[in-house]
């Protein structure tokens, strides 16, 4: 199972599930995602997730297949002025 470790943005406390799945790679598009969530093919924290825009925070881990995806917060110094 391929681990994919994601940085959120800056500023950002969360990235929406449906634009973490794009912008990891998992799929094409944020629609490709939702249709991934609606399948039931997307775990968060080992449960399914339904919710197509569910916040996913630093420390959660997110399932999609064989891909699992690490979400780290920004690091200090990567703050916005």
């Amino acid at each position: 199972m391929p681990i994919i470790e994601f940085t959120l943005a800056p500023g950002c406390p969360y990235i929406e599930v449906n634009q973490l799945l794009k912008a990891t790679g998992v799929c094409d598009s944020g629609g490709a995602g939702k249709m991934l969530v609606a399948d039931g093919l997307v775990q968060v924290g080992g449960v399914p997730e339904t919710r197509k825009t569910a916040k996913i925070r630093a420390g959660q881990i997110v399932t999609c297949g064989d891909a699992r995806i690490v979400v780290r917060a920004a690091e200090a110094g990567d703050e916005p002025a």
